[in-house]
């Protein structure tokens, strides 16, 4: 371990000191990035200065047994508490209303122990429903509608949600196919009620990024993913089959399971399974920064860390929070 000159331990003492005597009571850390861009080990560090538990925000670090697709790499905690890790088995179904609930239980916990909060996750409609009120998040799914509009071409489907009365504060995100179902699955459901939709609970907090070179990203993820192969990605799922996942929940997870369920359903060859998932990793990463931009339009405020090693990152951490 690299020695530490005492003036430096009691500046960054000092710090610590002031960031908690300026923030308020109930804040939530929030550290967000795209795949592959260490920010768990940054979590983890960050927990360890100032007495914080880390929560998860991963839609598939919930599953017992997905452990080296997901990149859990739970030793990294050391002795820092986790939450919303292995709390359903494969094959549940989890949702964003879900995840809400199950947020508010680690926070709440979290603070009953004097514990500072840290979310983090690449997840992003998880961290947008943390920071920002979505009043239509929790109007039910209605199968009937999905089903009459599941082969509707997107531009019919941007036609079909411009027939209803559009609420000035729902920004819909015209982009896929499924998300403009939901779109017109929720004006649907608003054309047919006269209830008040509930507040969502957001959180006082400070955002922080990690956002590597795309060069760096790239290299990262491509040794993420040799690394997982050869630490048993294919065994792994081969356990979950024989545990009782389908196949179709597999591939729902997408990315590492989807790809490992075709290349032993024998519609990939070995190369191709690599290929191709490491294409679309590469594709999902761009894509958790597109969301993260959103968020920032829509009014988030994300501390983008210029800091490139761990001990630096935490430092600019404790640093800006300072500054409220």
């Amino acid at each position: 371990m690299d020695k530490i000159h005492p003036v430096i331990t009691d500046k960054y003492t000092k710090e610590l000191n002031q960031v908690k005597e300026s923030l308020s009571p109930g804040f939530l850390w929030i550290i967000l990035g795209p795949t592959a861009s260490g920010k768990t080990k940054l979590a983890v560090d960050l927990a360890k200065k100032i007495k914080g538990e880390v929560i998860s925000v991963d839609s598939r670090q919930i599953y017992r047994g997905m452990n080296i697709g997901t990149g859990k790499d739970l030793v990294e905690y050391d002795t820092i508490p986790y939450h919303l890790i292995d709390i359903l088995e494969p094959g549940e179904k989890y949702n964003l209303s879900l995840f809400q609930q199950d947020f508010e239980k680690a926070y709440t916990s979290i603070r009953n122990n004097n514990s500072e909060a840290i979310a983090v996750g690449g997840t992003g409609l998880y961290l947008h429903s943390l920071l920002v009120n979505q009043p239509y998040i929790n109007i039910p799914k209605n199968d009937t509608i999905r089903d009459y509009l599941k082969d509707f071409s997107l531009p019919e489907l941007i036609k079909q949600a411009h027939t209803y009365k559009i609420p000035p504060d729902f920004n819909i995100d015209f982009s896929t196919h499924k998300r403009t179902i939901r779109a017109i699955e929720i004006l649907e459901y608003l054309s047919t009620t006269s209830r008040t939709l509930a507040k969502t609970k957001t959180y006082p907090s400070l955002v922080f990024g990690i956002n590597p070179l795309v060069e760096d990203r790239r290299n990262r993820i491509s040794d993420r993913l040799k690394k997982r192969v050869e630490e048993g990605l294919i065994d792994e799922v081969i356990t979950l089959i024989d545990n009782g996942t389908s196949h179709q929940d597999l591939q729902y997870y997408g990315l590492e399971y989807k790809y490992a369920s075709l290349f032993l359903l024998g519609e990939l060859d070995k190369q191709s399974f690599l290929t191709k998932l490491e294409t679309e990793i590469h594709r999902y990463a761009k894509r958790q920064m597109t969301f993260f931009r959103k968020m920032e339009k829509d009014g988030v405020k994300i501390n983008w860390l210029r800091s490139e090693t761990l001990k630096e990152q935490t430092q600019e951490i404790i640093h800006i929070s300072k500054q409220g």
